[in-house]
């Protein structure tokens, strides 16, 4: 996999070298101090794969990644390689690959590649039936520790509000999300989410059933994650679930 590494450290453009050098499907084809010098590795080198920093002067990851979303004809994958954990919703939002977190351990980039590759066959795959793009996010990545976990969008049991995040309840465990609650709403498949206050947001097959409590105010039972409020403004959409 031709590789071109884009970072604005010496030390960590190195550092990536080192461990592409060891795994034989990457080969490293050029390296990068810029956005626009990876700009125009691209357009000479025609990488299958960027390694690709966030945080650079002037023209920054993100926007490198854009630029090659708006240019025609195929382009390489990118794997973000930063420091930071912020932009990952940003990131993938533009297709990114993966998200990896530096220091960057040669295990974890394998990974990353590895899914570059698996996409690259199913891609390349002639008789796969065509893809259709659902609207909605099928996945959200959240940091945890030194990670960036996957966590499908049907996994999802709830979702509170908590100030300037999200957090997000999945199998008995809990993460945050750096998110508004009307964003996040809006990237969740309604026929699967439903919102029911202000600050929560529920998968619909949770609800067990719903009570009112004789002066107009209504719950939804969700069973061992007990009973919650509705909120009026949402109380049309919480009946219709039952039909009414």
């Amino acid at each position: 996999m031709r590789t071109l590494i884009v970072d604005d450290e010496p030390l960590a453009i190195e550092r990536l070298q080192l461990i592409c050098a060891k795994e034989p499907m990457i080969e490293v084809v050029g390296t990068a101090s810029d956005g626009a010098a990876a700009l125009r590795l691209v357009e000479a080198l025609q990488p299958d794969l960027l390694l690709l920093d966030i945080s650079m002067p002037e023209l920054d990851g993100i926007g490198v990644a854009r630029a090659l979303v708006r240019r025609p004809g195929p382009r390489p994958a990118i794997i973000f390689v930063t420091a930071f954990d912020g932009f990952a919703v940003e990131a993938f939002d533009i297709e990114a690959v993966d998200y990896v977190l530096k220091p960057v351990s040669p295990e974890r980039l394998v990974r990353a590649v590895a899914r570059v590759a698996e996409r690259s066959s199913q891609q390349g795959d002639i008789d796969a039936p065509p893809v259709v793009e659902s609207a909605y996010a099928d996945e959200f990545w959240v940091p945890h520790r030194a990670e960036l976990i996957r966590i499908a969008s049907q996994d999802i049991e709830r979702i509170e509000a908590e100030r300037d995040y999200m957090r997000l309840h999945v199998g008995g465990r809990s993460f945050l999300l750096h998110h508004t609650i009307a964003s996040l709403e809006q990237r969740l498949d309604p026929a699967r989410f439903i919102r029911l206050h202000r600050s929560l947001i529920v998968r619909r097959d949770r609800i067990r059933k719903l009570r009112h409590d004789g002066s107009g105010v209504w719950f939804a039972d969700l069973g061992d994650d007990g009973e919650v409020r509705i909120g009026r403004t949402y109380l049309t959409a919480a009946k219709s679930i039952a039909g009414r």
